[in-house]
């Protein structure tokens, strides 16, 4: 079986590299992005197993427009191919904004398949990992 691949979007080169450790030593071929139009343009070109989604990055919704723009079901989307990848969205918005997601809840408003609190801890993140990766097979 081939490594799967994770694509991290987030602009902090710390949380990046706090993600990026764990998942690497459990055997994920990890690729970063440090802004969504970035992040847009390596999943379009590397066309991940899974993808992990800052929501605040260079404004406070810079996620959400990603998340729409990935799972866009317009038939001429440049993103077709990254509409079936999860998304796992990583937030501070709770703690910064006094907001919370629940996929339960907001699976509607926002297209992605989870929601993990920052600080991430690792065994979390693996676990998450593996479930979303999971599904996808």
């Amino acid at each position: 079986m081939r490594n799967k691949k994770i694509l991290i979007i987030d602009d902090d080169p710390d949380i990046v590299e706090a993600m990026r450790m764990p998942l690497e030593a459990n055997g994920y071929n990890v690729i970063s992005a440090s802004s969504g139009k970035d992040g847009l343009q390596r999943a379009k070109e590397e066309v991940p197993d899974l993808i992990i989604l800052d929501v605040m990055m260079e404004n406070d919704t810079a996620g959400f427009h990603v998340a729409y723009e990935l799972k866009s079901e317009e038939p001429d989307s440049e993103y077709k191919d990254c509409r079936n990848i999860p998304i796992l969205m990583i937030t501070a918005i709770s703690q910064k904004k006094g907001m919370s997601f629940s996929p339960d809840n907001d699976d509607t408003f926002l297209p992605v398949d989870g929601f993990i609190e920052k600080p991430v801890q690792p065994k979390d993140l693996l676990e998450r990992a593996a479930e979303y990766l999971a599904v996808k097979e």
